[in-house]
């Protein structure tokens, strides 16, 4: 009758050490039914679950490893484990599973001790914890700083919507970000990153910086920001706001493109996406000529955005052609989705207004970016602590795997 063992060795990392610990199992036909390895400033955690053929060797079996354990200045821990144990473990692998991934500039005890209470409290349990983020120097502190881990949960939430708003508390509290989707096919096979502009891709809200320009800043950003906290129709704020732009000199476009500050993190973004073989596109209520000047510096694929008329060298006050709105973005999302063959599962949509939450609802990851609070209530997932590129960490690459390496970007 065979015996399932699980073998639990610690101790301080030493090269060849599976190898040798395998082939003394190998010597006694063991089969290995799970494994799982980790090893922490050198100190390495190695667990198996082993399936010894017959119980004539187990003894045997068991006596080799401790020796060479043993002889290797490392512990080792045997734990028998029914057959009984061993069928319900392998039933729970049909429940679902989850990505839980925590975002900041430093990570605390404190954050994950709240984060796995909130876990607990769903009936939930965490399978695997890994450290996106690059080992963080011991004096290394600023703004620059990006921590992240990322648990596996298995089991089936009590209450998503409870868990989420529980989430949200927890992140106002200590300045984290808490992300949790489903880990489905399609998070591991995503192909497309669509981004808002205006104080998402870039720092600034253009339409606002034209205004001061044409010396009407103040009348522009109040109607800037009710149409951002969704207090009055986008299509009508963007009539407004033109309108008033109206005599506006051609050359300042130029000077104002010239001047765009990108959002932190966005070309280490772009350029790890590019990589990864990731199609981008900018859909923007804003306006083409600032996205355009944007896809020629960052290699973006596609740029959608409202086109502001100008005659004989001045704005009109007038934009030619369909307005890019809510829905219209949602539209060119579908559509710029289907003509790269995905489906919209496949995409990831980033933005931070009012008008941004149609296409994040859709999106297979419709993440809220340094967000207005109804929107960052609304949106599935939110980032607020890092720049863009902690967008890379939802999507599960490592810093190691991303273009720029460990290094912040």
């Amino acid at each position: 009758m065979s015996e399932i063992i699980l073998i639990n060795v610690s101790g301080q990392d030493k090269p060849g050490l599976t190898s040798s610990l395998m082939g003394i199992l190998a010597e006694y036909n063991v089969g290995v039914l799970d494994i799982g390895q980790a090893v922490i400033h050198e100190t390495l955690s190695l667990g198996m679950l082993v399936k010894v053929p017959d119980q004539a060797t187990l003894s045997p079996v068991l006596k080799d490893v401790l020796f060479h354990i043993h002889h290797q200045g490392m512990q080792v821990r045997f734990t028998p484990v029914s057959e009984e144990d061993y069928d319900a473990w392998v039933q729970g692998a049909g429940k679902p599973r989850y990505i839980f991934t925590l975002l900041g500039r430093r990570i605390t005890a404190d954050h994950i001790a709240r984060i796995a209470s909130v876990i607990t409290a769903n009936d939930l349990n965490i399978e695997d914890i890994v450290r996106l983020s690059g080992r963080e120097p011991l004096y290394k502190s600023g703004k620059a700083n990006r921590a992240c881990i990322e648990l596996t949960v298995r089991g089936q939430p009590l209450d998503l919507d409870v868990m989420k708003q529980r989430f949200l508390e927890i992140s106002q509290q200590f300045d984290v970000d808490i992300a949790f989707q489903e880990d489905s096919v399609y998070r591991r096979n995503r192909r497309l990153v669509v981004f808002d502009m205006d104080s998402t891709l870039i720092q600034q809200e253009v339409i606002d910086v034209l205004a001061a320009h044409a010396g009407v800043g103040e009348e522009v950003s109040r109607v800037t920001e009710a149409a951002m906290q969704g207090e009055i129709d986008f299509r009508e704020s963007l009539r407004r706001r033109v309108a008033l732009l109206q005599g506006l000199d051609e050359s300042v476009l130029q000077q104002v493109a010239e001047g765009l500050s990108l959002t932190e993190g966005a070309e280490r973004l772009i350029r790890t996406l590019k990589t990864f073989g990731f199609r981008t596109a900018i859909v923007s209520g804003g306006f083409s000529y600032f996205g355009r000047h944007l896809q020629e510096r960052l290699g973006v694929d596609y740029v959608h955005a409202n086109e502001l008329e100008v005659l004989d060298g001045r704005v009109t006050g007038k934009v030619i052609g369909p307005v890019v709105d809510g829905e219209r973005k949602a539209e060119l999302l579908r559509r710029i989705a289907a003509d790269e063959g995905l489906v919209l599962e496949q995409t990831i949509a980033v933005g931070d207004g009012a008008n941004d939450l149609p296409m994040l609802r859709i999106a297979g990851l419709g993440i809220a970016f340094r967000a207005k609070p109804v929107v960052k209530r609304s949106a599935r997932q939110s980032l607020s602590t890092l720049g863009l590129d902690g967008i890379l960490y939802l999507i599960g690459i490592k810093d190691a795997e991303a273009v720029g390496g460990d290094q912040p970007g």
